[in-house]
């Protein structure tokens, strides 16, 4: 399915529902999608967010011949703690039979995809990444992140909670930052965002400013198209290359 998600262009979701487990889930996106699309009767969402493995959608990558950037399970966790590793095993397994694609993989249970790649190779085709909204949950994810030999490894800094001080960023490639979106969102600060994107650049990571969300820059509310995206004044798109 195509995608408005800043920093890919397609999702693909052979699993779909989750559980809550940090401060970044209290506002799930995916929750309220899975919701609303259950009320609505489309396939696939009968179960709204609880976990659901959807093997009828693994093959939809082999289907596209044009090259495009697939964020895996935007609607799950692909390392859920209920997921059945052949299942995973199967998702690699169609992610290596498309060289053409890019596959971001994105998961708060960092833990659980270490120990997953420590007996499995990454294909040279996926990205991987780990949310990293706080002090507390969500830098511990990094080095476990460090663990894994990938080809890009990534941080999606999304909702940022709070000013996550210094970090360090060895063996990152990649950041994403962004604001929370939605009803309930919680403020995101410009001197947090400024933090991140300095030491981005005294580490040598690429920095991608995803939006503000449901709070601007001056600590107004508005709508997230009206906040836009950008910092400062510019809009920063910086993403790794991969050519195929």
């Amino acid at each position: 399915m195509s995608s408005k998600i800043e920093w890919t262009e397609h999702t693909w979701n052979p699993i779909s529902g989750c559980d809550k487990i940090s401060a970044g889930c209290k506002n799930c996106y995916a929750e309220a999608m899975a919701q609303r699309l259950q009320r609505m009767g489309v396939a696939g969402y009968e179960n709204g967010f609880k976990l659901t493995l959807q093997p009828q959608r693994l093959l939809q990558p082999l289907t596209r011949k044009t090259p495009t950037k697939y964020f895996v399970n935007s609607m799950s966790d692909l390392f859920h703690e209920d997921v059945p590793e052949p299942y995973i095993d199967r998702i690699f397994s169609v992610i290596e039979q498309c060289p053409q694609h890019i596959f971001q993989i994105l998961t708060k249970r960092a833990k659980i995809m270490s120990q997953y790649f420590a007996t499995h190779p990454v294909p040279d085709n996926a990205w991987i990444g780990v949310t990293v909204e706080n002090r507390k949950q969500g830098i511990p994810r990094i080095d476990y992140l460090r663990t894994i030999d990938a080809p890009v490894r990534f941080l999606s800094i999304e909702p940022l909670l709070e000013n996550l001080g210094e970090i360090n960023l060895g063996g990152v490639h990649w950041v994403i930052v962004g604001g929370e979106s939605g009803p309930n969102a919680r403020p995101m600060k410009n001197d947090w965002v400024i933090n991140i994107k300095k030491q981005c650049e005294e580490q040598g990571c690429l920095f991608f400013f995803k939006q503000w969300g449901g709070w601007g820059a001056d600590g107004v509310r508005r709508s997230k198209k009206n906040n836009g995206r950008l910092l400062e004044g510019v809009e920063y798109n910086d993403m790794p290359e991969f050519i195929v």
